[in-house]
């Protein structure tokens, strides 16, 4: 083990030799193709609700990766993304079915979370003089946008071509407590490079917050195939934000040297995730916001916030953003009871979510990057998940 945790090192610190290598990998592994990689039935993904119908969208690129998402909460539903060998798998959680995403195990699979990704303090913060309230739907706190956040709302669809799809909504002045009218466009684009493109854009017409993100839970294993505890992860970040027993940044910015936080050098995920730390002890394993560091950077000026490997597979994740924070979930709360797509129970540490974000409760905390957006100002993030092989 210790040798194959060396090779992956390796691999995994030269990512950038190795970008080009893989795109040749992939594309020999298969030419442009329409078979259809999922097993779902569209059919049980349409439903109206509020008024609204609820429709199931595929996307493919030339090497043949498949997506599939419904406007309910604009979730992924399924990624099929080869190995070494060329077998295509599901890599992230979810249903079967459009009601499962309604269970309480199922509300965040895939979905885009906003107003505001993360917690925020007592569901309380102010702006401008004026305090605003929202609902404590977290042991007290305010999680993921609340008890009817955007990963529960039927987003209008704009386009949606081979490989791409567009969502927007414009969510109301006071919704969830949150104010202002917050128009919403949400663009994913699976690219020939075997990235997942997500770019988020929003305007206001008053003062308010905006802290949007994806959550997908992913497994490169596979679906249902067991826990992540040997992933290979790298996390480029020197420090992260500590947090109270109820999962709320305390304000201060930690370094990660000599904690098990730390992740610049790569190693399994379940390396220290046991270890008694009061840190880990409260999440019950990794929940945290990580710092990201300022390079390295893509062609377009994202940073580099992390990459995984599954050693068996040999399949890649690398995550690239510009957000000054990206929230490591390695599914400790995951506890048997959710049934997923292969009809087997998703279990805790069953997946990793590496969600791009500005700071948990950053409205609370001065020091923060701000998550303020004001009238005529347009707020712009991006998310970049790109896929790849290692032999």
């Amino acid at each position: 083990m210790k040798k194959i945790v060396s090779l992956l090192i390796i691999v995994l610190l030269s990512s950038c030799k190795e970008d080009k290598k893989t795109t040749k990998m992939q594309d020999s592994i298969q030419s442009k193709t329409t078979k259809i990689l999922h097993t779902l039935n569209p059919s049980d993904f349409e439903k109206k609700i509020d008024g609204k119908m609820t429709k199931f969208y595929t996307l493919t690129n030339a090497n043949g990766i498949e997506v599939t998402f419904t406007n309910y909460g604009q979730r992924l539903i399924t990624l099929y993304v080869p190995d070494r060998n060329g077998n295509f798998t599901d890599v992230v959680l979810g249903p079967d079915k459009l009601e499962g995403f309604m269970e309480p195990g199922g509300a965040f699979f895939g979905a885009t979370i906003g107003r505001y990704g993360n917690r925020i303090a007592k569901g309380q913060f102010e702006l401008k003089g004026k305090k605003y309230s929202l609902v404590g739907n977290n042991n007290g706190n305010h999680l993921h946008g609340g008890t009817k956040g955007f990963n529960a709302i039927v987003w209008d669809v704009d386009t949606h071509s081979d490989n791409s799809i567009v969502f927007s909504r414009t969510s109301p002045d006071m919704e969830e407590g949150y104010p202002g009218n917050l128009k919403v466009i949400v663009s994913y684009e699976l690219t020939d490079d075997n990235e997942l493109k997500i770019s988020y854009h929003a305007s206001t017409d008053k003062t308010t917050i905006v802290n949007l993100t994806h959550h997908s839970f992913f497994n490169l294993a596979g679906e249902s195939s067991g826990n992540v505890n040997e992933h290979i992860m790298m996390i480029n970040a020197d420090a992260f934000t500590p947090v109270d027993e109820g999962l709320i940044p305390t304000g201060e910015i930690r370094k990660v040297e000599n904690t098990p936080f730390d992740f610049r050098t790569p190693k399994p995920i379940g390396l220290e995730i046991d270890t008694d730390t009061e840190q880990l002890n409260y999440g019950n394993g990794y929940d945290h916001n990580y710092v990201l560091n300022s390079a390295p950077v893509d062609k377009e000026g994202n940073v580099l916030a992390a990459k995984v490997i599954e050693p068996e597979s040999g399949r890649t994740l690398e995550v690239y953003t510009n957000e000054p924070g990206v929230q490591f979930y390695s599914g400790n709360f995951l506890n048997g009871t959710f049934i997923g797509k292969s009809k087997k129970a998703y279990k805790s540490r069953g997946s990793f979510c590496l969600e791009t974000q500005h700071f948990p409760d950053s409205p609370n905390n001065s020091d923060f990057p701000s998550t303020v957006l004001e009238p005529g100002e347009k707020y712009y993030s991006t998310c970049i998940y790109k896929f790849g092989v290692v032999k």
